[in-house]
C-alpha cells in the first residue's frame, strides 16, 4: 500500500518540477544602438567601397566613383537615413 502512494507522490512530484529548476535562461544582454550603429556604418564603408572598385574598375576617375557611390548607397539603403528615431 505504501508503494502505490510513494509512486503516486513521486510521480507528482515529477510533473509538478519537471522543467522548472533549471530551465530559466540566463537574461541576455539587448543589443544597443551604439553596436547597431556600428554595424551599420561598417556595412556602409564596405559597401561603398566595393561600388568605388566596381566604377574605378569600369573608368570612372576615383573621387567621381566614390561620391557616386555615396549617393547610390543613400539612394538604396533607408536605414541610414537621420529621421529614424
Amino acid at each position: 500500500m505504501t508503494k502505490p502512494t510513494l509512486h503516486a507522490a513521486l510521480a507528482a512530484a515529477l510533473a509538478l518540477s519537471a522543467g522548472c529548476l533549471f530551465s530559466k535562461k540566463p537574461d541576455r544582454p539587448k543589443e544597443t544602438s551604439a553596436i547597431s550603429s556600428e554595424v551599420e556604418e561598417t556595412f556602409r564603408q564596405r559597401w561603398v567601397e566595393k561600388r568605388t572598385a566596381e566604377l574605378t574598375a569600369q573608368g570612372t576617375a576615383a573621387p567621381a566613383a566614390r561620391a557616386q557611390a555615396d549617393q547610390e548607397f543613400r539612394d538604396r539603403y533607408a536605414f541610414n537615413r537621420k529621421e529614424r528615431k
